[in-house]
């Protein structure tokens, strides 16, 4: 004989692993790791600040 299970639970089991499949799609596409977000920051900083001193004029300070 089959067994019996709960059509409600199994949808939702179903709905969870899903969701988890996805997400962890999208770890993988999206996520960055700690040193690799200093890194940028870092990058774009110093880019900043070779564009700063290559100004012909400088800002005004207030």
């Amino acid at each position: 004989m089959a067994e019996i299970i709960n059509l409600r639970q199994h949808r939702k089991q179903k709905g969870r692993e899903e969701k988890e499949k996805q997400a962890e799609q999208n770890r993988i596409k999206f996520g960055r790791t700690k040193d690799q977000k200093k890194r940028d920051a870092f990058e774009k900083k110093k880019a900043l600040s070779e564009l700063e001193l290559k100004r012909l004029e400088k800002k005004p300070e207030e």
